[in-house]
């Protein structure tokens, strides 16, 4: 598939009314599915596959736009079921403008502190939507991700950074006002399911408690009229319409599992990510 190619924009929405109002009125929306169980376990076997290439977990630059050299992730962006949803609330011209795993293995403390995505993102508008695709069970007991209705209406609130630890955040960045926890929802999901949430969306995650390992792979969808305030030239992947801004760089899509030539079109597209995210700190990801 070229990047650049337009792709046919549908007939009908797979989202109801009500549920469009859900996530305009909430910030979110769960569960969605976006393939059967039995996909998802090929695709965390895939995954499992390719840690035992590298020796173990993917470090940390290779858990940031893994779509950029995994030909399967690169799939998984362009997964129809998930690109309607997608479209039904941001329109039908679309890119991928990143992707996460997000992976808590047993007993794992790693967590994510209550945060908005939107704070190091350098992203013109907050017309975000994440899509966040479980590929093992995601539960309350293993670390599933818990958010706050309606605080995308809030607009941006300041955080601060902590760079603790065990936070799965780049900064390990923190909101600095109280969050009423208490008002916090799971979003459990079975493997193969998938949520959507607004970029300004407060969310966090606990530890994993429990012996089930927790798989998640984040897609971040903007609609093509979004760019980069922040950063130099930036990159992303037209997965659906026509792109006729042209604010970002189209990227590759990879001929195979580390495919050489996509690693290094990945390692530069990192180096220039993490000079965005850790902007203003004397901190990068190891690459």
């Amino acid at each position: 598939m070229d990047p650049q190619a337009a792709t046919p924009v549908r007939a009908s929405h797979v989202l109801t009314r009500q549920q469009v109002d859900a996530y305009a009125s909430e910030g979110y929306l769960f569960p969605l599915r976006a393939m059967s169980e039995a996909q998802a376990d090929a695709c965390r076997l895939r995954l499992e596959e390719n840690e035992t290439r590298t020796g173990g977990p993917l470090r940390a630059s290779m858990r940031s736009k893994p779509h950029l050299f995994l030909a399967w992730a690169a799939e998984l962006v362009r997964l129809p079921t998930i690109l309607d949803a997608v479209e039904d609330l941001l329109g039908p011209d679309l890119l991928c403008w990143s992707s996460s795993f997000f992976i808590k293995g047993k007993r794992d403390p790693g967590f994510v502190s209550w945060h908005q995505d939107s704070t190091y993102w350098g992203l013109s508008h907050p017309d975000v939507v994440t899509a966040w695709v479980a590929l093992s069970p995601s539960m309350r007991s293993n670390g599933c991700m818990r958010v706050i209705p309606g605080t995308h209406m809030i607009d941006q609130i300041p955080h601060r950074d902590t760079f603790a630890e065990h936070n799965l955040l780049t900064r390990g960045q923190e909101i600095e006002v109280p969050v009423d926890t208490a008002r916090a929802v799971d979003i459990e999901l079975a493997p193969g399911e998938f949520s959507l949430h607004h970029v300004r969306l407060v969310h966090g995650s606990e530890p994993n408690t429990s012996d089930v390992r927790r798989i998640g792979f984040a897609i971040r969808y903007i609609p093509t009229y979004v760019r980069q305030v922040v950063g130099k030239r930036d990159t992303a992947t037209l997965v659906r319409g026509v792109d006729r801004f042209a604010h970002f760089d189209p990227e590759p899509r990879p001929a195979a599992d580390f495919d050489p030539a996509a690693m290094e079109f990945h390692r530069k597209v990192v180096e220039e990510t993490n000079s965005v995210l850790y902007r203003g700190t004397d901190k990068r990801n190891p690459l």
